[in-house]
């Protein structure tokens, strides 16, 4: 399915997506890797629910990949992100950056991680070992 080359509800896989993403004229690969956590503001947590409009976040995440390999004069930019019930540890979102070079590659992962985190329509519900949940504001933990 086409979303889920963006969106997907089964675990990621990193391997996948650097052979997707293999060119022999990149000399830089950068991935960045988001993961649960295990504590927040003080709270255990004991996992993450991701919540998303699905047709929406797919067409945005698609967005950021080309915006981010024009900007950056990159040779590709290919990134995932999982829905659903997540473990503390769990890869949530890979953002996997091939350039010629280093620096616009790493300047190009920061960017597309950052700006996934601001525009995607993507929700975080927290739970806690307290029995507790929250749906977290998009602005929260960005950094």
């Amino acid at each position: 399915m086409i979303l889920e080359r963006y969106i997907t509800t089964k675990p990621l896989d990193l391997a996948v997506l650097i052979e997707e993403t293999a060119d022999p004229r990149a000399g830089a690969l950068v991935i960045f890797g988001g993961t649960v956590r295990n504590e927040n503001n003080n709270l255990q947590v004991k996992g993450m629910t991701y919540e998303a409009h699905i047709s929406m976040a797919a067409k945005v995440i698609k967005q950021i990949e080309l915006e981010t390999i024009e900007r950056f004069d990159l040779i590709t930019c290919r990134i995932q992100h999982r829905i659903g019930e997540q473990a503390v540890k769990e890869t949530s979102v890979y953002v996997v950056v091939r350039a010629a070079h280093r620096v616009s590659a790493f300047e190009a992962g920061r960017f597309a991680i950052d700006t996934i985190k601001e525009k995607v329509p993507i929700w975080k519900h927290e739970h806690y070992v307290d029995q507790t949940s929250v749906y977290l504001d998009s602005g929260e933990n960005k950094k």
